[in-house]
């Protein structure tokens, strides 16, 4: 496995045509490809679905059908709702997993983690499994009121897209993806059409504290990938290890990564996904 699973990295998928669920609101962007059963992955905060291109073709060769989706105001979503955050955006996963057809294992990174939990808990149902990635599920515990009142502030029009583009690189501590720089560039293009500054801007307000009140209500089982050197989480160990305590779950830390292990080692970061998916337990 380990070697196919390496071998596999070299490929990058050929771009997919994009198809789009109409949702109260507006519509949501996604892409899909592969066979068997149902993995649905949302990216963070102001990422693109294109986070996953290097962990999508592992979890294809591995037998899964895989789609991609974008968050509502990012990417090919539109940018004219009117709700943005943790609780607008799990709207959003229920109704994806409804469309492709449920229940299926959702990896939700970051922001769209605490959503994944929302809707998890509100739609057991739909949900085989979940796997949550640099997960945001409850507000930061180390945070002060000024220094998340300052993020806001450097967030805010009218310099919002230049303060991510400059903040960015920090939350990829450890390795970075080859395509890096295009990737970025990609996502600030991406925000620079009408609408779409102004929705970032409207989703970093998000609270995730209705995540954090639903972590009892999760039926599902979970595991929390964290890379070892993400820099949201004044100790990522110690946060993984409570999210997974709170779920009944199971963690995989990831070396050598930052917030976003999905891309800064996908090897590891499949592997972890297919043994979970496979037996329930990853080999971390």
């Amino acid at each position: 496995m380990a070697n196919y699973i390496s071998h596999m990295a070299n490929f990058i998928p050929l771009s997919r045509s994009t198809e789009y669920l109409t949702v109260p609101g507006g519509r949501i962007a996604y892409d899909i490809q592969g066979d068997g059963p149902l993995l649905l992955l949302l990216p963070g905060m102001g990422e693109l679905r294109s986070s996953y291109r290097h962990l999508v073709p592992l979890l294809v060769a591995a037998g899964f059908t895989v789609a991609t989706a974008d968050l509502r105001g990012h990417g090919d979503s539109s940018a004219d709702f009117t709700a943005y955050g943790d609780v607008a955006t799990a709207s959003d996963i229920a109704a994806l997993v409804r469309h492709l057809g449920a229940p299926a294992a959702v990896v939700g990174n970051s922001m769209s983690a605490g959503s994944a939990v929302v809707a998890a808990a509100e739609h057991p149902e739909l949900f085989d499994s979940l796997v949550l990635v640099g997960p945001f599920v409850r507000n930061p515990v180390n945070s002060s009121v000024f220094k998340r009142l300052m993020f806001r502030v450097l967030m805010a029009r009218p310099w919002a897209r230049t303060m991510w583009n400059a903040y960015l690189p920090t939350l990829y501590s450890g390795a970075k993806p080859d395509d890096f720089p295009a990737y970025r560039t990609s996502m600030i293009t991406a925000m620079k059409r009408p609408g779409y500054t102004q929705a970032f801007r409207l989703t970093t307000r998000t609270d995730h504290a209705p995540a954090e009140r639903a972590l009892p209500a999760v039926q599902a089982p979970t595991l929390v990938v964290m890379g070892e050197q993400d820099p949201d989480f004044a100790d990522p160990a110690a946060e993984a290890a409570w999210i997974a305590e709170a779920l009944n779950g199971s963690v995989a830390m990831i070396a050598d990564a930052g917030h976003y292990p999905q891309s800064q080692q996908p090897e590891a970061t499949a592997r972890a996904i297919i043994q979970f998916l496979g037996s329930g337990q990853p080999d971390a």
